[in-house]
């Protein structure tokens, strides 16, 4: 069972106020679309769009949102295009960093990601440069809040349910599964009425990069923010994580 990632405690926090200025909507509605336009708008026989509706639902977005969502991804090709795309490179202090995008402009959004790179202290590199540093998980999020279960219980059931890992943050149980076993994990889930806040398929870092310099902290923050700002990007993955020496620091 993994410990706590400082970096990932810092994300939980900073996720509240992006969900205030209404970006992960617009994220969230392009998902859908893509889920429907590519596997149909049944979600009992598109997995993709199955999860998408339910993280969806779980962030408090409208359901006429997510009906308009899957009726543009149905449209029989009306509409806006979208193509999925990987942009992968290094931050400051040599951290690697990928986004995840959803663009119906390839040429714009790769000049604008090698531009937030090398403006802020990284580079952009070739496809594969840093895709080997990551492994494809199922990851789900279980408030420690609302879940009703102790612990060692919520541990124990998602362990026997299959799930490989779970790491346990300030605020929630980060649930660590292989991709083809999210599902189990996440229905045992349910059926012992744990609410789920998000579940999802993830690249999650196979080695972590510590950094120890407030400074080159402070630049892989700003430049993970502004790749998670971008209207393209929909998941910026890194194997970023910070050293204990930093944790009382303001970044």
């Amino acid at each position: 069972m993994a410990g706590h990632s400082k970096w990932a405690n810092i994300k939980h926090r900073k996720a509240k106020s992006d969900a205030v200025k209404g970006r992960i909507f617009t994220k969230i509605a392009r998902e859908i679309l893509v889920a429907a336009r590519t596997g149909g708008a049944d979600p009992n026989g598109n997995f993709r769009l199955k999860i998408a509706i339910e993280n969806a639902k779980a962030a408090n977005m409208p359901n006429d949102n997510i009906n308009r969502a899957i009726q543009k991804g149905v449209g029989d090709g009306e509409g806006t295009n979208y193509e999925e795309l990987r942009y992968e490179g290094y931050g400051p202090g040599g951290v690697a960093i990928m986004a995840q995008v959803l663009t119906d402009n390839r040429n714009r959004t790769a000049g604008e990601m090698r531009h937030l790179f090398s403006k802020n202290g990284g580079n952009l590199g070739e496809s594969g440069c840093v895709s080997w540093m990551f492994a494809e998980k199922g990851q789900i999020t279980v408030s420690k809040e609302e879940t009703k279960n102790n612990e060692d219980d919520l541990l124990l059931l998602a362990l026997e349910a299959g799930a490989e890992d779970v790491e346990i943050q300030e605020e929630s149980y980060e649930i660590f599964t292989l991709s083809s076993n999210m599902e189990d994990v996440r229905q045992a889930l349910l059926d012992s009425d744990i609410s789920i806040q998000e579940a999802t398929i993830n690249l999650i870092p196979i080695n972590k990069t510590e950094i120890s310099d407030i400074d080159q902290a402070r630049k892989v923050i700003k430049l993970i923010d502004l790749m998670e700002e971008h209207d393209d990007v929909q998941k910026v993955y890194t194997n970023f994580d910070l050293s204990d020496s930093l944790m009382d620091e303001d970044l």
